[in-house]
Order: structure tokens, then C-alpha cells, then sequence
């Protein structure tokens, strides 16, 4: 029964917060402290720190914690499982209409028109991530840290996550 609650707990606020994390927050917390009482309103505003301390998607890491106090291990599954459930359904739901639409000459317009957006949406984010590197690190470290990665994985075919790994590591040691 428990892991029933907290799929529905984090499935409701999946569906009904639009906007991700900030719009879910108050879902999940009429949930999990009015609903279920699983957590005061103090506890949730701790967990909710923790969840904004923390990278990535605030609901799915707060699904997680409070699916793991509640019950373990599976219980952290079902919780995380119900927070993206309703987006991954979604998803799904609406690549099977694509894919059965794909020959469609509105399909094939649109992605004629989403490609540039996305291109330039890329090319202004790896903008600000080159002058946030420069303001943050200096050029000569920025320099470095882009010649040798693009060397490890073009010249040498290096994984890009163990390049990740290599550069998080290098500016653990180096640059704190």
C-alpha cells in the first residue's frame, strides 16, 4: 500500500505541475504533509533545501528521498519512477505520433524550422559557458582544459564522460 502512495503522491504532482520543480513543489508538499503526513512542514523544507542544493531536477531528488524514508530502496524507485512518469508518458505518447505522421509534409516543415532554433539555441549556451569559463577560470586554464578534451575525444577517441570525469577531477585539484 505505501509504495501505491507515494507513486500517486509524486505522480499527481508530476501531471498537474506544469513547469517543472518550482510548480510541483507545492504539489508534493500538500501531499507528503497534509495528505500522507510523512514529513512536518519543517522536515519538508530541509528535504527542499537539500533538493535545491543539489544538481539536477528538484521533484525527481525530493521523490527520491522521501520514497527512500518511507520505504527503502524500491520505495526511492517508485518515487522517482511516478515524479517522471507523466513526462515520459507523454513523450512517448507524442513520438508515436510523429513517427506516424513522420511522411506528413507539416512533419517535415517542422523539423526543417525546429533545426535552426535548436542550433542556435546550442550555440548561445556554448557562448555563455565560454565567457562564465574566462570570467571564472582565465583563459589560459579554459584553453587547456578545450585543447584537451578536443584532443581526447577527436584524435583519440576518449569517451566523453571520462573526459567529464578527467576535467571535474583536474579543476577539483587545480582550481579550488
Amino acid at each position: 500500500m505505501i509504495y501505491l502512495q507515494i507513486f500517486w503522491a509524486f505522480f499527481i504532482s508530476g501531471i498537474l505541475g506544469y513547469g517543472g520543480g518550482p510548480a510541483s513543489i507545492p504539489l508534493i508538499e500538500k501531499e507528503v504533509v497534509d495528505r500522507y503526513e510523512w514529513l512536518s512542514l519543517h522536515e519538508f523544507s530541509e528535504v527542499l533545501a537539500l533538493g535545491n542544493a543539489l544538481p539536477g531536477p528538484i521533484a525527481t531528488k525530493m521523490a527520491g528521498y522521501i520514497g527512500f524514508e518511507q520505504a527503502g530502496i524500491l520505495g526511492a524507485v517508485v518515487g522517482v519512477f511516478a515524479a517522471v512518469a507523466p513526462s515520459l508518458l507523454l513523450m512517448i505518447g507524442l513520438l508515436g505520433l510523429l513517427t506516424k505522421h513522420k511522411g506528413s509534409s507539416k512533419v517535415k516543415r517542422l523539423t526543417v524550422v525546429v533545426r535552426p532554433v535548436i542550433a542556435v539555441l546550442l550555440g548561445v549556451m556554448a557562448y555563455d559557458f565560454f565567457f562564465s569559463s574566462y570570467e571564472s577560470i582565465g583563459i589560459l586554464q579554459m584553453l587547456v582544459i578545450g585543447v584537451i578534451s578536443y584532443l581526447l575525444m577527436n584524435k583519440w577517441k576518449v569517451h566523453p564522460a571520462y573526459v567529464i570525469a578527467a576535467a571535474l577531477l583536474y579543476g577539483g585539484i587545480f582550481l579550488s
